[in-house]
């Protein structure tokens, strides 16, 4: 799936939608609209669905998806990624994302977009 496949009506669904962040210590909540107007967003596939996540099509060679987590209803996804595009310390390249499926789409799209400090799981977990 590609953003430019996508009908002027969905289109215009997916400005309407804004997404927290907390990024680079700047917080709050941003529009989708600017995100669409000033990146270059494009889906991504996660567990064999299109994820459309705020951040440029540039990065998605330095994404790494670490872990995904599905609601029970199949309508919510929590992802760990890793994107080393600015920054190769594990540590510090982590990101985690809440998205939803939009209404009447078969996509998910962020509602939320945060730094995350990568932290290794301990072998007792293993």
């Amino acid at each position: 799936m590609k953003l430019s496949d996508l009908s002027t009506e969905t289109l215009e669904k997916i400005k309407l939608v804004r997404w927290d962040r907390i990024i680079e210590k700047h917080e709050g909540p941003e529009s989708w609209e600017s995100v669409l107007r000033y990146e270059q967003p494009e889906f991504l596939e996660v567990g064999g669905y299109a994820i459309l996540l705020p951040v440029d099509k540039s990065h998605h060679s330095n994404i790494n998806i670490l872990r995904y987590i599905w609601s029970t209803d199949n309508n919510s996804v929590t992802i760990f990624l890793s994107d080393t595009t600015y920054e190769d310390d594990p540590f510090f390249s982590g990101f985690m994302a809440v998205c939803d499926r939009l209404k009447n789409e078969e996509f998910f799209l962020a509602i939320l977009y945060h730094e995350w400090f990568i932290i290794e799981k301990a072998a007792v977990f293993e």
